[in-house]
């Protein structure tokens, strides 16, 4: 039976303590905090993320069919986004990429179109709000890619169901910068008995009750439906797990793929999962694990991340990187920026990280097509090093060039095997870097010129695991 064959859950490094909301602006906020994606981050960045570590899990030979990408806040509009995630991922021109964005119910259609062809599906969000909302303060950051095949499947899909209902509930008009909400009364009325009719469907279809399901996961952006569904739809109390809305937010498009996430880490063979999304309507599906998942879990469970990121982010600082406080530019020229069509023929490079060894073992990054020891020409192996662990050689902590997260700390790494390259970390106190710290490649947004983002690599840290 065709179901999950490996997942991915990444959470940026950054968490906001929604304390400092209120402690700002004198009101809003409330407990607990909500992850940050950072000023080099946004839904992009972190799909690449979250579709490594998926990969990394997945059966030995495993070749998705489609790459699907869904967010409510996508990098570009009138260009597909999941290009550049299939570029960094390195999957094969064959593999089809598309986008479906624009609302939380996007993920439905990615995850359908990745069952049906054995592929991936990206889900991916940055969540904000007008400064002192109820959205910026509850929302989060965060992104999970489910990797679907017939062959080594760790959660089977046993159904669903699904219910469409037209109503208003949150919108957003093209080029605005947050969302209108209606109240929560209104989308407790209306997604009850959506949610009531869906699970009644999914058991009839299933044939399993959910008092007998093991886990219940039930989101949407509407808390106060979301708690309300419990009750509606008789969920055992002690089977509904935590939302992680203290320790996380909510993460939009890719919550309820993270609580399944979070699932998977601790499920127990043979056990089953249902998963309800108030969104727009309401979709169900029921899942059971099989005996491949203790050996397949994700290298670093969802718990662990939320435990290894930082919570010492200024609220002014967050504001900043989202753009509603403008700050201080620099005021000497910046250098000019390459622009990116032009180098289209290096994008190897660029997005996947592609370097070249010759037949000495000597690696080059950037790629060189000339042998410095044999002088060879064009006889170079191509090597990926997204995937490799380095060593930070030296480095230096630049507090006069311009950052949104200053200083800058430039770093010269030796990679394991061979191969040196300079470039910058992010993620880290400038203050406890040290020469022979192990570090790790991230895919991060350099910067944006005349619209066009520029992707590339940074290093970070090493997570364990």
């Amino acid at each position: 039976m065709p179901g999950i064959v490996s997942y991915g859950a990444y959470l940026p490094y950054w968490r906001l303590q929604r304390s400092a909301i209120g402690q700002t602006l004198g009101s809003g906020g409330g407990k607990g905090s909500r992850s940050v994606a950072s000023y080099d981050e946004d839904s992009t960045s972190m799909g690449v993320e979250s579709g490594r570590i998926a990969l990394a899990g997945a059966p030995e030979g495993y070749e998705p069919g489609i790459l699907a990408f869904a967010t409510t806040a996508p990098a570009y509009a009138d260009k597909t986004n999941a290009t550049a995630i299939h570029a960094a991922l390195g999957l094969a021109d064959s593999v089809l990429a598309v986008d479906t964005v624009g609302a939380v119910r996007s993920g439905v259609g990615a995850v359908i179109m990745a069952n049906a062809a054995n592929g991936l599906a990206v889900l991916s969000d940055v969540r904000t709000g007008r400064p002192g909302s109820g959205d910026e303060s509850a929302g989060g950051d965060g992104a999970v890619t489910l990797a679907f095949g017939d062959e080594g499947v760790i959660a089977e899909i046993v159904g669903g169901a699904s219910v469409t209902e037209e109503f208003t509930d949150r919108w957003k008009a093209p080029g605005d910068a947050y969302a209108q909400v209606w109240e929560e009364r209104f989308g407790e009325y209306a997604y009850l008995p959506l949610a009531e009719q869906a699970v009644t469907a999914a058991q009839k279809t299933t044939g399993i009750a959910l008092a007998d399901i093991d886990h219940v996961v039930i989101t949407g952006l509407q808390g106060r439906a979301v708690k309300g569904a419990a009750r509606a739809i008789g969920a055992k109390p002690e089977s509904v797990v935590n939302d992680l809305t203290d320790e996380v937010g909510n993460t939009g498009t890719a919550h309820w793929a993270l609580l399944l996430a979070d699932v998977l880490d601790r499920a127990e063979p043979g056990q089953t999962i249902a998963l309800v999304l108030l969104a727009d309507g309401c979709d169900v599906w029921v899942l059971r694990t099989t005996d491949l998942l203790p050996a397949h879990r994700q290298s670093v469970s969802v718990r662990d991340r939320i435990a290894a990121t930082n919570s010492d982010l200024t609220y002014p600082q967050f504001l900043t990187w989202r753009g509603f406080l403008e700050r201080e530019p620099p005021r000497r020229p910046e250098p000019d920026r390459p622009a990116a069509p032009p180098s289209a023929r290096t994008d190897r490079w660029k997005y996947e990280f592609v370097g070249s060894r010759d037949s000495s073992g000597f690696v080059y990054l950037p790629p060189s097509r000339v042998s410095m020891t044999s002088g060879e020409v064009d006889q170079m192996e191509e090597v990926r090093m997204a995937d490799v662990p380095a060593t930070v050689a030296t480095f230096t902590v630049d507090r006069l060039a311009y950052s949104l997260s200053p200083p800058v700390v430039a770093a010269i790494l030796d990679f394991d095997g061979g191969g040196r390259f300079q470039c910058e970390l992010t993620d880290v106190d400038p203050a406890a870097v040290r020469i022979g710290d192990r570090v790790q490649m991230t895919f991060r947004r350099m910067y944006t010129q005349d619209g066009i983002h520029n992707y590339f690599w940074k290093a970070k840290p090493l997570t364990r695991g």
